[in-house]
C-alpha cells in the first residue's frame, strides 16, 4: 500500500468488470458528522418531555426542601451522616448503600428484559439534558435546515451572535446543574450565600465547574457518542435482550419495497410498501441511525421515529405502526397485544422479579427494624490498665453513641462481665437528634475479683440502654463486647 496511510483501499472493489474499474475508499481516521436532530411532535415526544420536567423538577427542588429544620436530603462528608427524609444514615450504614446498588442493577436487569432501553430514551440524564439543550439550540438557531444553513455559512456577526448565546445558555444550565449537585453535599442555602458573597471554599468551586463542564461537554458537544461509544449499557444491553423483548422496529413486509407516490397511488399495481422514502426517521433521529435497517445498538428507544412517521402516515392515508413499539417475535408472527403480554412472564423475568422482591423485601425489613442509635467501643491506646484508689483495677474506654433519630434521645450505661465491675459515668447520657457523642468511660473491679479472675484480658459486655419518655415506646438495648485487662 502506497499513499496516504489513512486510507484503506478494498482489495475486493478493486476487481473489474470489463472496461469498469472502481475503488472504495474507507477512512480509518474520519471525523464523525454532525448530526442535525429534526424537531418532531407527537405522543411519545410529549411523555418525554413529561419526563424531562419530572426529572428536572426532582433534581432542582429537592435540595431546597427541608425536613426538621434541615435540608431533606443532604449528604454530610465532613459529618459522616446521611440524611434522606427522617432517616438518619453513618458510615456503618453502607451495607445499605450495597443493597441500593444491587436494588439499581436487578431493576435495570428487569426492565430492559422487558421493555429495552426506555430508560435510555425518557429518564437517562445524558437523554435528558441533550433534550434540553437542543430546545436551547432550536430557539436560538433554528430547526434543522436553519442550523445546517447556519453552520454551512461564513462567520458574521449574526452567525456570531447567535453562536454566543446559545453556548452562554448552555454554561448557565451547565453551572447551574453543577450547583444544584454540589447542593446535595453542602447546605443548598449556605452554599448559595458563599456563591453570593464570592467565598466559595477550592473544593466546592472544583465539583460545581466540573459537574458543570461535563453537563456542557456530554449535552452540548458529545451527544450521542456518549450514548454509542462512553456508556457501557449500549454495549452489554444485548445480553439481557431476546426475542421478546420490547424494541422500536420497522415492519418490512408491511414496509417493502419503499419508494415515491402520489397520495392515491396503488400500490399494488406499483408495487410499493407503505414507506415512501421520506428518511424522516433518520432526520429525527438523535444517534442518526436508520431504524428500517434493523435493531441497532445505537438505538436508545426514545420513539422519535415513531412519531415523524406516524405523522407521515396520517398524511397519506395508511395505517400507523410502520415503525412501532413491538417485539420481534411479536413482529414477524403478527401477534396480537393480548398474545404479546401473555410472553412477558417468562422465566428470566419471573427469575430477575422474584430476586428483586426478595432483595426489596429484606432491604424494607432491615431498615424498619434498624436500631435507633448505635454504639461503638474503643480501648484507650494510652493505657491499658492502672491501679486506682484502693487498689482497684480501672480500664479506660470511650464509647461513641450514634442517635439515628431526630428526637433527643437519653441513655444509661452499665457494664457486666467481671464481679461487681461499675463505670464512673453518673447518671443518664444525652445525645441531640441525628447527633454523635464521644463518651469517655472508666470501668473498675475491684482488687480481690481481679485476683479471683487473673491476670490478663476477660471479655466486658457494655449495655447502652435509652431511656424512653414517650408513652407505649419501650426502652431499647444494645450490648457490645470489649475486654478488661488485669495487669500482672
Amino acid at each position: 500500500m502506497t499513499g496516504d496511510p489513512a486510507l484503506t483501499v478494498d482489495p475486493a472493489a478493486k476487481a473489474e468488470t470489463g472496461a469498469d474499474r472502481r475503488e472504495s475508499v474507507i477512512r480509518l481516521y474520519e471525523k464523525q458528522p454532525e448530526i442535525y436532530a429534526r424537531a418532531v411532535s407527537g405522543w411519545f415526544a410529549g411523555w418525554r418531555w413529561a419526563l424531562v420536567w419530572a426529572t428536572q423538577l426532582l433534581f432542582y427542588g429537592v435540595p431546597w426542601l427541608q425536613w426538621n429544620g434541615r435540608q431533606l436530603m443532604l449528604f454530610d462528608l465532613e459529618a459522616r451522616r446521611f440524611y434522606i427524609g427522617g432517616l438518619v444514615l453513618y458510615p456503618q450504614d453502607f451495607i445499605y448503600l450495597t443493597a441500593l446498588l444491587i436494588v439499581s442493577a436487578y431493576a435495570l436487569f428487569l426492565f430492559t428484559t422487558v421493555a429495552g432501553r426506555l430508560w435510555c430514551g425518557y429518564a437517562c440524564p445524558q437523554t435528558v439534558y441533550t433534550e434540553i439543550f437542543m430546545w436551547v439550540e432550536r430557539k436560538f438557531e433554528g430547526d434543522r435546515m436553519q442550523r445546517m444553513k447556519l453552520d454551512a455559512g461564513p462567520w458574521g456577526a449574526r452567525k456570531l451572535l447567535r453562536k454566543s448565546a446559545k453556548h452562554g445558555a448552555w454554561i448557565a444550565i451547565g453551572l447551574w446543574t453543577g450547583f444544584t449537585f454540589v447542593g446535595y453535599f453542602t447546605p443548598i442555602q449556605t452554599l448559595g450565600a458563599s456563591v453570593l458573597s464570592l467565598g466559595l471554599g477550592p473544593w466546592e468551586t472544583f465539583w460545581v465547574l466540573f459537574y458543570g463542564f461535563a453537563t456542557y461537554g456530554n449535552a452540548g458537544w458529545m451527544r450521542e457518542q456518549v450514548c454509542k461509544y462512553m456508556c457501557p449499557y449500549a454495549r452489554f444491553q444485548s445480553v439481557m435482550f431476546d426475542k421478546d423483548t420490547l424494541v422500536i422496529g420497522y415492519d418490512a413486509g408491511r414496509g417493502e419495497p419503499r419508494g415515491t407516490r402520489g397520495r392515491k397511488t396503488d400500490l399494488e399495481a406499483a408495487k410499493l410498501g407503505h414507506c415512501i422514502g421520506c428518511n424522516l426517521c433518520v432526520q429525527v433521529c438523535p444517534t442518526g441511525i436508520d431504524i428500517r435497517n434493523g435493531l441497532q445498538y445505537e438505538c436508545i428507544g426514545c420513539a422519535a421515529c415513531i412519531d415523524v412517521c406516524d405523522g407521515v402516515m396520517d398524511k397519506m392515508q395508511y395505517p400507523r405502526g410502520l415503525i412501532r413499539y413491538d417485539t420481534q417475535t411479536g413482529m414477524q408472527g403478527h401477534l396480537s397485544r393480548s398474545e404479546e403480554l401473555r410472553r412477558v412472564f417468562r422465566p428470566r423475568v419471573l427469575v430477575y422479579t422474584a430476586v428483586l422482591v426478595s432483595i426489596c423485601a429484606a432491604l424494607v425489613t432491615s431498615l424498619w427494624l434498624r436500631a435507633p442509635f448505635k454504639v461503638n467501643v474503643v480501648r484507650d491506646r494510652g493505657s491499658l490498665a492502672s491501679i486506682v484508689d484502693d487498689g482497684f483495677i480501672a480500664n479506660v474506654y470511650r464509647l461513641q453513641i450514634m442517635n439515628t433519630t431526630e428526637q433527643v434521645q437519653r441513655y444509661r450505661i452499665g457494664v457486666q462481665g467481671l464481679p461487681r465491675a461499675a463505670t464512673d459515668v453518673a447518671g443518664v447520657v444525652v445525645v441531640e437528634a441525628a447527633q454523635a457523642r464521644w463518651v469517655p468511660v472508666a470501668v473498675t473491679v475491684p482488687p480481690d475479683d481481679a485476683a479471683r479472675a487473673g491476670a490478663g484480658p476477660h471479655g466486658i459486655e457494655f449495655t447502652v440502654e435509652r431511656l424512653s419518655d414517650v408513652p407505649g415506646q419501650a426502652p431499647y438495648r444494645i450490648q457490645e463486647h470489649s475486654t478488661f485487662i488485669v495487669p500482672r
